[in-house]
């Protein structure tokens, strides 16, 4: 396991930051000065590593918080994250206090591209997937991506290694949480972005959002699958008056509020 990008630490509450198939824990870099404004942040890098599962990737997240010194935590999972996250969250569900799930999806219904983009990744060379990304921008990224922003993007991403990325991909094969996610028992926020054009954020958040018991859904409106680097997106504007309803609710001791969508 990689060591945690930790801003800061104090005495707020925790949240943990858990990235896409890129695994650095890089792209988090525009959100977690504005998330710190109302959190104790730490990012998650993932292992790069050809023989991780879903498995050995929720063991890696609970010694963090282990070697953090956190009993629990809000997670905060991005397309690949957002699925370890609620897996961490079946698995240790009295380490998770809330989910926050950004462009995510609880099985991957494109099986060709999933069977097949492993085995071509394979056998390119791994320096042309710069290349790639600048072909695939679109699918990608949206009008709120600037130009700035693209050119952070592209320069992060050269840290993606190549095992990792691979075996990510591969773990999501077997990825299929559709009948477990009524057994998910914490406040869980879906945020999507209604220009995903890479994943169907919007119709995948809204059917995670119906199953899961104490659930919130909101669209995050003009923006795509890699948002969280855009300028004008800030996170904490969209978690923070969730979170302080699941808070109050909490103390007042009240039941669950049901799915919401804004």
């Amino acid at each position: 396991m990689r060591e945690p990008l930790e801003p800061g630490r104090n005495q707020a509450e925790n949240i943990i930051l858990v990235p896409g198939l890129d695994g650095t824990a890089l792209l988090f870099y525009r959100q977690i000065p504005l998330l710190a404004r109302r959190f104790n942040v730490t990012a998650f890098p993932l292992a790069d590593e050809s023989e991780s599962t879903m498995d050995s990737l929720t063991e890696d997240l609970s010694r963090l918080l282990d070697e953090l010194g956190i009993e629990r935590a809000v997670l905060c999972g991005e397309s690949f994250g957002g699925a370890l996250s609620m897996s961490f969250a079946l698995d240790y569900p009295d380490r998770v206090s809330a989910l926050v799930i950004v462009n995510s999806f609880p099985y991957i219904r494109k099986r060709l591209q999933l069977f097949l983009g492993p085995r071509i990744l394979r056998v390119i060379p791994w320096g042309t997937m710069r290349f790639v990304r600048r072909f695939t921008e679109s699918r990608l990224h949206s009008r709120h991506c600037s130009r700035e922003d693209l050119k952070e993007f592209h320069q992060r991403t050269r840290e993606i290694g190549r095992d990792g990325y691979i075996r990510r991909l591969e773990i999501l094969r077997d990825y299929d949480l559709r009948e477990r996610l009524g057994e998910i028992r914490v406040p869980s926020l879906f945020l999507a972005g209604d220009q995903d054009r890479l994943v169907p954020s919007v119709r995948e958040a809204r059917f995670m959002a119906e199953r899961v018991p104490d659930a919130s859904l909101e669209i995050l409106r003009g923006y795509g699958h890699i948002c969280l680097i855009n300028h004008d997106l800030d996170l904490l504007e969209h978690i923070q008056p969730w979170y302080d309803a699941v808070a109050s609710r909490s103390s007042a001791g009240t039941g669950p509020l049901r799915s919401r969508v804004r």
